[in-house]
């Protein structure tokens, strides 16, 4: 039998109620089963991470194509070290190109190519494809307009 406190059941977990704990444990469940299935479709269509998408997308949206490493970090927030070697092997595939800043010669920009712009298409034509099927096709419009608004109540106060 769970005990009870404040009128509300204990969990396992000091400091949250069980009501709570399902929440967030379906919640997280959930967010990570549609990751990695989104994650397992595009590396089979296209042997490209959604990591390596978000990267090619963010770069792709930037003007000129380009963005210094600093920024694209933070805005994909990743550590600097994680963001260099996704660099370095993206580049490798000859999907981005890394140079040194014309503004600042200790920064180091990061470019698409023509490579990159057309992975990221076909990858994104991909990737909405099975948002679709995995995530959007399973809720209302009701519901998504409820999930839009209830993850931006949690990711705003996160923003940095």
């Amino acid at each position: 039998m769970n005990a009870r406190i404040g009128g509300r059941t204990a969990s396992e977990i000091p400091g949250l109620d069980l009501a709570e704990l399902n929440s967030w444990q379906n919640y997280l469940t959930a967010t990570l089963r549609v990751y990695a299935t989104l994650n397992r479709r595009l590396i089979s269509a296209h042997q490209l991470p959604m990591a390596d998408l978000r990267m090619l997308q963010a770069l792709k949206q930037s003007p000129a194509g380009r963005a210094r490493m600093g920024d694209l970090a933070a805005a994909l927030q990743l550590l600097p070290c994680r963001l260099t070697r996704q660099a370095r092997r993206l580049e490798g595939q000859g999907l981005v190109q890394r140079c040194v800043s014309p503004e600042d010669r200790r920064g180091v920009v990061v470019i698409i190519t023509a490579a990159g712009r057309l992975m990221a298409d076909r990858a994104t034509t991909t990737y909405a494809q099975n948002v679709r099927a995995v995530f959007l096709d399973s809720l209302s419009r009701n519901q998504i307009g409820a999930m839009k608004e209830r993850c931006n109540r949690i990711a705003t106060p996160l923003k940095q």
